[in-house]
């Protein structure tokens, strides 16, 4: 009988995103310039006399880490709560190193694709996966046009530190076109910020639509669940870290209570900067749409950025300004 992961967080990266592939893409892009006939035979070849070297951790590590660290409250006979597949464009052959690299940090992962070239996007609902985590912006792209599954495009910065606290697992979110829909800002982006306030306040007991992230929080909600602490101490610890301020913060937590979803922490910032509160926060990813909060964000905490649809009004208005 198959696996069932209903029940299951499962999380897709591709290897770019848990290791540190810099060396070998600069290899590859290289050659490329220089000869792309050969390109791809010189990839091969130094994947190959490399495959027993340790890859370094990349941006997604921590956070791959500290999900399956939550596996050890799993009971016996139920499924797995946390599941992460390897996605990687390299092949079979040039992905051994991946897969040793795996084998020797150990991390309790047993799933993974690799297409040759092709679009790991393609495979994901059948993986059943829940976020898509990588650092290619057309897989991503793809992701959320499809709307598998929430998806994030992840960007090394060129440096952070961030001491989290060791057994629990941080994950902060903004607000609007991520955790909910781009509706209400598009109000403001179109009418301003008063007529921002004005329907906020007035439609706070109406819940906002859900957003590219919304079931992924939801789903993180259920982890949390099949916890065997009460959620208020539950190692899972979740913010919202977003712009809006009184009088348009009632209908987010409002929205939440409505989902039955268990937010730790809210931040209502009204403009001002954010990655003081995430670097206070010491969170092990966050989620944005928006590159002015992502580039210094991306300074003190792993960062990923949410993209909206092709068809979005937003994406279409980001094209105009550019």
């Amino acid at each position: 009988m198959p696996l069932s992961l209903k029940e299951t967080l499962v999380i897709g990266i591709s290897a770019t995103a848990l290791f540190d592939l810099s060396e070998s893409d600069k290899i590859f892009r290289e050659e490329f310039r220089k000869n792309p006939d050969n390109a791809i035979d010189t990839y091969r070849k130094y994947m190959r006399e490399n495959e027993e070297e340790t890859l370094g951790e990349g941006i997604g590590f921590p956070l791959v880490k500290a999900l399956l660290s939550l596996n050890k409250y799993q009971k016996k006979d139920q499924a797995p709560l946390v599941e992460v597949v390897i996605m990687s464009r390299n092949s079979p052959d040039t992905g051994i190193r991946v897969l040793n690299t795996i084998r020797a940090l150990d991390l309790k992962i047993t799933r993974s694709a690799f297409t040759a070239g092709e679009s790991s996007a393609d495979y994901l609902e059948a993986f059943e996966v829940d976020l898509f985590l990588t650092t290619n912006e057309i897989d991503a792209q793809k992701v959320i046009d499809k709307g598998v599954c929430a998806s994030a495009v992840l960007s090394t910065p060129t440096e952070y530190k961030c001491e989290i606290p060791v057994g629990q697992v941080r994950i902060a979110f903004d607000g609007d076109a991520v955790l909910f829909d781009e509706t209400s800002e598009l109000v403001y982006k179109e009418q301003g910020m008063e007529a921002f306030h004005k329907n906020e306040d007035t439609s706070q007991n109406i819940p906002m639509n859900e957003g590219p992230f919304a079931s992924f929080l939801k789903q993180l909600s259920k982890l949390q669940e099949r916890l065997p602490m009460k959620v208020e101490l539950s190692p899972i610890r979740i913010a919202i870290v977003t712009a809006r301020n009184s009088p348009s913060e009632m209908r987010v937590i409002k929205t939440l209570r409505h989902w039955g979803v268990y937010v730790d922490e809210a931040f209502f910032l009204g403009g001002i900067e954010k990655s003081n509160i995430l670097k206070a926060f010491k969170a092990h990813i966050f989620f944005d749409d928006q590159d002015v909060h992502l580039e210094k964000s991306s300074l003190v905490v792993p960062s990923g950025k949410v993209l909206y649809p092709s068809n979005s009004p937003l994406q279409k208005q980001n094209k105009t300004l550019k």
